[in-house]
């Protein structure tokens, strides 16, 4: 009998192949099985030549898709991701159909991560490259320590809300945030809480709507986003869009439009080393 591991089975979950080459797909049932075995499993479908490998009854089993190596790989996730989703991967696409738990895109290199719901804290800790799509709203420290290399940058967009030190420590990428609440509509909660981008150093961060400067950190610049500025997100409004318009039930061209004619506020870093004068001089 297995063992039994506060309310998972410590055993191998089913899996059934079908279809052959790129469409080769791997189901797995995971209700109830500890997140070891899940994971394991994950590997094994794609040693067996797996690229789309479906995961059902997913209830908080973590570090799914960590380490994964693949730019060929569609893992979809049916239920509430846990924490570390794709933590450290490289190249895979992780598409969750819930909410996903803390640490979404932890150290991640390369790779996209869909998720259609909330996302908890810590999103894109030292993410070093890559996307994270959210469709609703984010938790704590989002962003923080984001960093990026020559054109290897990570990307997050929050489609709702989020809480305090948004982009905290962050030193490279982007991070988006557009405010919509679970219907797509404009929400009526805080945009963002306080503290944001304190001590940032690198990177920008885009929040549709205006905030206040006590809301931010000392070591970044406030401004209106410009023309130019929308240019460059627009890309990435669009694949949102492309992604969550159908969950709302919203025209994908209307909420892109909507978008991208609201107000934008741009934050920027007004120092590559705002604690240097803590350290020996250079």
């Amino acid at each position: 009998m297995s063992e039994v591991i506060t309310g998972y089975y410590q055993t191998q979950p089913s899996i059934a192949f079908s279809g052959e080459g790129a469409e080769k797909t791997a189901i797995v049932q995971c209700k109830s099985i500890y997140y070891k075995q899940v994971n394991e499993t994950v590997r094994a479908a794609i040693e067996e030549g797996a690229h789309r490998i479906v995961l059902q009854g997913i209830n908080g089993q973590r570090y799914i898709g960590d380490g994964i190596v693949a730019k060929d790989v569609t893992i979809i996730v049916e239920g509430v991701a846990g924490q570390d989703l794709a933590m450290f991967m490289g190249g895979a696409t992780v598409e969750v159909l819930a909410n996903a738990q803390d640490g979404v895109g932890n150290t991640m290199d390369s790779g996209e991560v869909y998720i259609h719901g909330h996302a908890g804290d810590v999103i894109g800790y030292g993410m070093r490259g890559g996307a994270v799509y959210i469709r609703d709203d984010v938790g704590y420290r989002v962003g923080i320590h984001m960093k990026e290399f020559k054109s290897h940058k990570p990307l997050i967009v929050a489609g709702g809300c989020a809480r305090d030190f948004f982009g905290e420590y962050m030193a490279g990428g982007e991070l988006i945030l557009l405010g919509l609440d679970s219907q797509g509509q404009r929400s009526d909660q805080p945009l963002v809480g306080n503290y944001i981008g304190t001590g940032m150093h690198g990177g920008v961060i885009y929040l549709r709507g205006e905030i206040q400067p006590f809301q931010c950190g000392k070591e970044v610049g406030i401004f209106a986003a410009e023309e130019k500025d929308l240019a460059s997100i627009k890309k990435h409004l669009e694949k949102y869009v492309e992604l969550f318009a159908t969950d709302f039930g919203s025209d994908p061209a209307e909420l892109l439009e909507e978008l991208l004619s609201s107000k934008w506020t741009k934050l920027s870093p007004t120092s590559s080393r705002p604690y240097g004068n803590l350290y020996a001089p250079l």
